[in-house]
């Protein structure tokens, strides 16, 4: 990567990372209703993935979508508006924390339902089949969503057919707060692809860098061989599952362990030792999103709440 597109993903990284914990914060202040799940700590997985991927190829994911959301080029207004639940935000303000999406991003969700976006991306790839390009489909999941019956019917489907789907598991250790060990059948999700004797493999998620050259060369084989990829990328969530996780199942010795690997400070590290940055172009990087963050919070409070007649607008596509 050219040295630009480096500081660019640590930019998205560390803008990640403040929009969650701003989001938090006003969650707990009783601004953001619903349900909410933070993506600090799993930054690096979507900011590598989606870094590899061409503007044409699609990406759909669950409900842990903010992060996913700004690296596919929404705004900090735009996500931090959509939390609030205002018109100014990138569903209108009726998607809220789980469903935010953009069609013009190449972005298809933010999805509440734990599987249920698999089959839609199996659909999403179809489509381009017929339209015969070589569009790539990226679908990222949880380690819990692979225990169910939508996981398989779409992996099925996708090796059947031969779609471009690129199939990307984030196994953060736990589902809600059952651990992966106590759950899954094998040890390694990507383990569950070889029954459709898909291509596979398992990568570390906490080095951005690590993300984004599994993830290119994954991409890459998708589009030139029209046939679907597993990819299991280890990563871990520092904070609960969602907002109202007491988060009982695991130690904070374990958290803390897992900490230690934080990819921001693991990518900070690496620019400066590669010299590809200065600790003060980095803290520059920093106090810009501080900024960006701050304004995106004001916007979105400033901003109208959804018209009582929206409610029933946009809901057939015409």
């Amino acid at each position: 990567m050219k040295k630009e597109q480096q500081l660019d993903l640590y930019y998205q990284m560390v803008l990640i990372r403040r929009v969650e914990e701003r989001g938090a914060e006003l969650y707990q202040a009783g601004k953001i209703g619903g349900f909410m799940h933070l993506y600090i700590g799993q930054e690096a997985v979507s900011t590598g993935l989606i870094a590899a991927r061409e503007p044409r190829d699609r990406v759909i994911t669950a409900y842990r979508d903010h992060g996913v959301a700004l690296n596919c080029g929404l705004s900090a207004n735009e996500v931090m508006a959509e939390l609030l639940g205002k018109a100014t935000g990138m569903s209108k303000g009726k998607g809220g924390s789980m469903h935010m999406a953009s069609v013009e991003k190449n972005f298809w969700g933010g999805h509440a339902i734990v599987g249920g976006h698999l089959p839609i991306a199996a659909g999403l790839a179809t489509g381009d089949q017929y339209a015969k390009n070589d569009n790539v489909t990226i679908c990222m999941f949880g380690d819990g969503a692979t225990n169910i019956g939508y996981f398989h019917e779409a992996l099925n489907l996708a090796k059947t057919w031969k779609l471009r789907v690129l199939w990307v598991c984030e196994n953060n250790v736990y589902g809600m707060g059952t651990s992966v060990e106590r759950a899954s059948a094998v040890k390694e999700i990507r383990q569950k692809a070889e029954g459709y004797e898909m291509k596979n493999s398992r990568i570390g998620g906490m080095d951005v860098t690590k993300v984004y050259e599994a993830a290119k060369e994954a991409i890459d084989y998708v589009r030139k061989n029209s046939d679907p990829y597993f990819l299991e990328v280890d990563t871990y969530r520092f904070r609960g599952h969602s907002m109202g996780d007491p988060e009982r199942y695991r130690k904070q010795e374990e958290v803390k362990k897992w900490e230690e690997s934080d990819p921001i400070g693991i990518f900070r590290k690496h620019l400066l030792e590669k010299k590809a940055a200065t600790a003060k172009a980095l803290d520059e990087i920093e106090a810009r999103v501080e900024e960006e963050v701050n304004k995106a919070v004001e916007f979105a409070e400033a901003s109208p709440e959804p018209a009582m007649e929206d409610l029933f607008n946009e809901i057939y596509a015409e």
